[in-house]
This record gives structure tokens, C-alpha cells and sequence, in this order.
């Protein structure tokens, strides 16, 4: 569906409540897929301007009307917006009444930022002991590098990310994805379903310091432990493997293509593919750890081989041969693969100013529970009266809802 529906969800997590303070990408992404499997995610964002990423191109507007970033909405699909200016005494005593009814609080400010508004998870903590409170930030919350400040392609660096990325001999590159950000989002959304089942189990919350660094570090397992393992740093290889081969982009006549022949069953076919079955049987390439010592000698014998034939039939030929192996598609190529159709990855998306566009939807399936798109992306402060009518209707001692307007100031 388009985010035209009733705004209701039945997914795995409806009845959660979440109160994001996000900004830019780690936090809001991680709120989207809380939001995505149905949770309540109650976006607070200043009322002059809020996320940073509203103002992020491409903006789409219909006929010269008012933009909407498709960035943003990428990750803030699903959600309600309250504006609230945290410089405010009332603001704050209202925003204070919804955290008192929330489960969890989500925020990706530098370390100590809410803390020093009152909003931090001891004080929260204070007026619902069972809260969630998922602190996302680059370094985390103690420590040397605490405060210091981060965005994705720092971290990348920091992490050793871009050691083992790109070419040998070339300058450092960092992953096209911001994984910094992305991972971090993940790590914190998994977290947080783990610590609700512990709040309703015991009725005690957590604090969670999730870090971007930290989060880059948890998916290099295997880098470090090659580490670990041999006292040795990786390099960078470009698309080949350190421990595999052949398993890499090669070139063809007309294009790169991927293949990844990760045993002796599959380096066969390879070679029997190309016309050269006695590779098998050389010294270099008889097992995997001696293809992957030589595979610079060895690509240089396959690619002189792939240059006959274009890309398009060496992949029907691994296909064929049941050798993993891709084309290096583009993401117009992908968003219209098939495959990707069948998935059902792609979904259309209503933004607030009318313009119809499109999205990748929550990308896993669970049985019993089909996903859908039941809110629109929203604007900047488009529900704040809404959710403190709903979230605090009937608590005693709950300050009144604002009046009809989008900011509480």
C-alpha cells in the first residue's frame, strides 16, 4: 500500500511505543524498522527545521509545489512527528509525560547532549523503570573518544573498514553504503527488541550504548579474527578474497562479472568452463589456500580466457555449471530485477505532498504477518497534538495536551 492507510498496524511489534529523537541516519533507521514491524515510533524533532535530513535532495515536488526529501522518507516511513522545542519549561514537562508512557526512547545526539536536558536514562529511568533507552553514537558513551564527533565516513576509517576497501596501492576508499550509520541502526533495533522482552519479563529497562564504532568492528569478525589468528593486518584486495579464489569481478569482453567458486568442486567447473582442466592439477591452484597465495597469476589466466565471450554468457555458463555468480549491477538495474519483483522489495510510497514514489520495504518475511506501508513519512510536527491526546489520555497528573498547533512551545 501507499501510506494512505488507516495509520494502524498489526505487525509483531504493535503496541510498542517509541519515542525517537533521531537525526540524520542511524537513529532513524534504526526507528524504522521498529516502525516497520509495527511499533508506535514517535518521531521529536525541533520545531525550526527538524531532521536535518528533511532538507536532503533529491526533494520532490509536484508542479513546483512544496518538496519532500525521498531521503528522508526512506527512513521515516511509518512514523508520527511531534515538534518540540527542548529550550522550553512546559515543552519539556510534556515531552517528560510522554516519555513516563513510552517503552522505549531512541536518540543518536553526541554523548551527554539529553542527559543535560533532563532527558537522559537515569532521570527517565526516574519516572518509568521499565523504559528502553538506546543511546546510538559514534564511539559511545564513555571513554576516551566519547565526545568526539562522527559521521560515517570517520568511523569507516577509524574502524579499519577502509584498510581492507578498494585497490593496493590506491587511496583509501570507504564502502558506498554508509554501513557506519546502517549497521549501528541494526545492531540498535535488535538490541532493543531483546531488552523489551527482558522489561516485560522482570519490569526493568536498560540503557543501551550502542556505537557506530563498535558496530563496524561486530560485522569484521573475520577480519579480526584473522588478526587474532596470524598477528597480521588484511590489505586491500579490491573484489578478491583473502583465504578464496577464484572469487572475484573479472573482466570480459564487454563487462565485469562476478564469480565465486568457493571450493575444489566449484574451482572444477571454473576451470573446465574456460578450457583449462589441467589448472586443477597445478601445484598453485590444487587446493584453496594455494589458489587464493597465486590468484593474481590465476586471474590473469581466466581473464584472458573471459575476454572471448561477453559477460552475459559467461554467467549463463556458471549458472549452468551451479557457480555462484552475479552481474555488477547498478540500482536501476536491481529495483527492476525480477527477482527483486518477486520479493516484493519494492513498494510505492505516498509522500505529504502528494507525490507518489517508491521504496525498498522491510526486506525480511515472517510468516503469519505480511508487511505493509501504513503511514506516510511525516511532516515536520504533523502530530503532536495527536500523540499526547493518545499517549497520555487519562494519566493522572499528565500535563494538557497543546492546543491545536504542530510545535509544543
Amino acid at each position: 500500500m501507499s501510506g494512505s492507510g488507516n495509520g494502524k498496524s498489526h505487525g509483531p511489534l504493535a503496541g510498542v511505543r517509541v519515542l525517537e529523537f533521531g537525526q540524520i541516519a542511524a537513529g532513524p533507521f534504526a526507528g524504522s524498522l521498529l516502525a516497520d514491524l509495527g511499533a508506535d515510533v514517535v518521531k521529536v524533532e525541533n520545531p525550526s527545521g527538524g531532521d536535518g535530513m528533511r532538507g536532503w535532495p533529491p526533494l520532490s515536488s509536484i508542479d513546483g509545489g512544496a518538496t519532500f526529501s525521498e531521503n528522508f522518507a526512506s527512513v521515516n516511513r511509518n512514523k508520527r512527528s511531534i515538534a518540540v522545542d527542548l529550550k522550553d519549561a512546559a515543552s519539556l514537562a510534556q515531552l517528560k509525560a510522554l516519555c513516563a508512557v513510552a517503552d522505549v526512547v531512541l536518540e543518536n545526539f553526541r554523548a551527554g547532549v539529553l542527559g543535560r536536558l533532563g532527558l537522559g536514562y537515569d532521570a527517565l529511568k526516574a519516572l518509568n523503570r521499565r523504559i528502553v533507552y538506546c543511546s546510538i553514537s559514534g564511539y559511545g558513551q564513555r571513554g576516551p573518544y566519547a565526545g568526539k564527533g562522527a559521521f560515517d565516513v570517520t568511523v569507516q576509517g577509524m574502524a579499519g573498514l577502509m584498510s581492507v576497501t578498494g585497490e593496493e596501492g590506491r587511496p583509501p576508499v570507504k564502502c558506498g553504503v554508509p554501513v557506519g550509520d546502517f549497521c549501528a541502526g541494526l545492531y540498535a533495533a535488535y538490541t532493543i527488541t531483546a531488552a523489551l522482552m527482558r522489561a516485560r519479563e522482570t519490569g526493568e529497562g536498560a540503557h543501551i550504548d550502542c556505537s557506530m564504532l563498535g558496530s563496524l568492528l561486530g560485522v569484521a569478525a573475520l577480519q579480526t579474527s584473522e588478526y587474532f589468528g596470524t598477528g597480521k593486518a588484511g590489505t586491500r584486495i579490491g573484489s578478491a578474497h583473502p583465504r578464496n579464489a577464484p572469487y572475484q569481478a573479472y573482466r570480459a569482453q564487454d563487462d565485469y562479472f562476478i564469480i565465486a567458486a568457493g571450493n575444489d568442486a566449484l574451482w572444477r567447473e571454473v576451470a573446465e568452463a574456460v578450457g583449462l582442466p589441467e589448472l586443477m592439477a597445478d601445484p598453485r591452484f590444487d587446493s584453496q589456500l594455494q589458489r587464493a597465495r597465486n590468484q593474481v597469476a590465476l586471474a590473469g589466466l581466466l581473464e584472458a580466457k573471459f575476454a572471448a565471450r561477453p559477460a552475459r554468457e559467461w554467467l549463463a555458463e556458471m549458472d549452468r555449471r551451479g557457480v555462484p555468480c552475479a552481474p555488477i549491477n547498478s540500482y536501476p538495474e536491481i529495483l527492476s530485477d525480477p527477482h527483486v519483483t518477486h520479493m516484493g522489495l519494492v513498494r510505492p510510497l505516498a509522500l505529504p505532498n502528494g507525490v507518489e514514489t517508491r521504496t525498498v520495504g522491510f526486506p525480511v518475511a515472517i510468516s503469519g504477518w505480511e508487511y505493509e506501508i501504513y503511514r506516510s513519512p511525516p511532516e515536520l510536527g504533523a502530530h503532536t497534538q495527536e500523540v499526547m491526546a493518545e499517549w497520555c489520555a487519562g494519566r493522572p497528573g499528565a500535563p494538557a495536551p497543546p492546543p491545536n498547533k504542530r510545535a509544543l512551545s
